[in-house]
Parts: C-alpha cells; sequence; structure tokens
C-alpha cells in the first residue's frame, strides 16, 4: 500500500484543507483559500496532482480558480449534484477516483444532507468527510432531511472503526461541549475531551479522528443510546419515537446550542 502524508492547513477561523503527498505530488482537498495551499505547496516543494470537493460552499471551494490558473492541469473532481462551476470531473456515488502520481484510489461515498450532492472520499484507511461527519458532531442540515442525514450518518457508521476520519472543522472541542449536554455521562468521551483540550491548549489540531472513536462519543451517532435519548426527552419534555426523531431532535438543538 502506498505511504501518504495527511497534513491540515489551517485557514480562517476553523477551517482545514487537507494535503494528501508522497513527498512530490499532492493532493488537495476542499482549498477554500488558495494562498495557505499554494504556501503549503511551495513549502514542501509538491506540484498538485488533483483536487478533491466534498460540496459547493464557499469555504471549501473558494481557493480553486487561483490554483487552478498556477497550476493548469490539476484535475478538480466534485459531487455531480452540487453543480460546482469548478468542477471538471463530476463524481457521484460509487464512482472511483484513481490518482496515479500518487497510486491514490479512493470510492466516493454519497453522504448528501448537509448540502444536496455532498460526497466524501474513502481509500487507504482515510476518510475525507468535509462537513458531513465532525469529531463530536455533524454537518448543519442546509439543503436535505433528517432522513438524508440519517442515511449519510448510517454509512459512515458502517465503516471500519480504524478508518481515520478527515473532516473539515476544527469543531471539536465545541462539538464536545455540546456532547455533554446530550450524553451527560460518557467516560469515553470525557477522556477524549481531555486529550484533545491538551492538543489545542498546544495549538495543535484535534484531527483526524476515527470511526471507533465517533461511535464512542459522537452524540449523532449514538441515537440509541439511552442516555442521548433521556437528554432528548428532558430538552424536549416527551420521548422521541424512533430513531430518526432523535436525530432530528439532537439537530435542531445544536442549532441553536
Amino acid at each position: 500500500m502506498p505511504a501518504f502524508n495527511v497534513t491540515p492547513v489551517p485557514f480562517a477561523r476553523d477551517n482545514y484543507l487537507w494535503l494528501i503527498d508522497d513527498g512530490q505530488h499532492a493532493v488537495l482537498v476542499d482549498p477554500g483559500e488558495a494562498a495557505p495551499a499554494l504556501a503549503a505547496l511551495d513549502k514542501a516543494a509538491l506540484a498538485p496532482a488533483a483536487i478533491l470537493l466534498t460540496h459547493h460552499h464557499a469555504d471549501h471551494t473558494g481557493g480553486v480558480g487561483e490554483i487552478v490558473a498556477r497550476y493548469p492541469s490539476v484535475l478538480v473532481h466534485g459531487p455531480r449534484r452540487d453543480d460546482i462551476a469548478c468542477v471538471d470531473h463530476p463524481v457521484a456515488d460509487g464512482d472511483r477516483i484513481i490518482i496515479p502520481a500518487l497510486g491514490l484510489d479512493l470510492r466516493v461515498l454519497d453522504v448528501a444532507a448537509h448540502t444536496r450532492g455532498h460526497v466524501a472520499y474513502l481509500g487507504h484507511g482515510m476518510l475525507f468527510c468535509g462537513d458531513a461527519l465532525f469529531s463530536a458532531g455533524c454537518g448543519r442540515i442546509f439543503e436535505g432531511s433528517p432522513g438524508d442525514l440519517a442515511r449519510a450518518l448510517g454509512r459512515l457508521a458502517r465503516l471500519d472503526g480504524s478508518t481515520k476520519v478527515y473532516c473539515a472543522h476544527e469543531y471539536t472541542l465545541a462539538n464536545l461541549a455540546f456532547s455533554r449536554a446530550a450524553e451527560p455521562e460518557n467516560a469515553a468521551r470525557d477522556r477524549y475531551a481531555a486529550r484533545c483540550e491538551a492538543l489545542r491548549a498546544q495549538g495543535k489540531p484535534t484531527l483526524p479522528s476515527t470511526i471507533a472513536t465517533e461511535l464512542a462519543i459522537n452524540p449523532f451517532l449514538r441515537i440509541d443510546a439511552q442516555g442521548v435519548i433521556a437528554a432528548v426527552t428532558a430538552r424536549n419534555g416527551t420521548r422521541p419515537p424512533d430513531a430518526l426523531a432523535c436525530l432530528a431532535a439532537l439537530r435542531a438543538w445544536k442549532d441553536i446550542f
């Protein structure tokens, strides 16, 4: 299996673009700003081979034009259903993306809910999921429905537990604060929070997480846990009739938390 370096490149207030490289060539995931992406390429003397976009929001696509202007041969992959103007290789669920320069082989997963066409990229034990899944949280529902969110999260929850989760924002501490309200008693979450707080105190990212970690600490993947059901019941004054209702209530609660 090829060996890759995966580096978070911070920009804006809490965004990460991910730089995947083999020491010579690189793939950029969700470059919302060009300057930090180009600086990272220059610093490591890397030649970009491709750009991967998870969805259409500007903080994930805004740097593409300038990057492609400098590197015209770079192919831009992005979700077909999000209709992104800068994409020249639209992708959909089940598509396979092979980037020969790095030996990178990825499968496209439909995880629509945050946007109507949101995709994730899976391969080599790595998941690049944009805003579909965060550590201890998930993205807001802007263009989908609670059912879409349930399908997307369910799909990710079934991945191998060792899969590394590379999401696009450093939201972990804020999400953990909500998770304490959504599931007050969770020892695994409390241990994870302590580690994440220590990392942030050192100026280090909390990411990547893993699917196994998220199954243990993320309330949006734990809607069948009694503690989460009890918290939602206490919050709303009525017990959710099923898992989908619990997820919808949890997401609505997080939206105003």
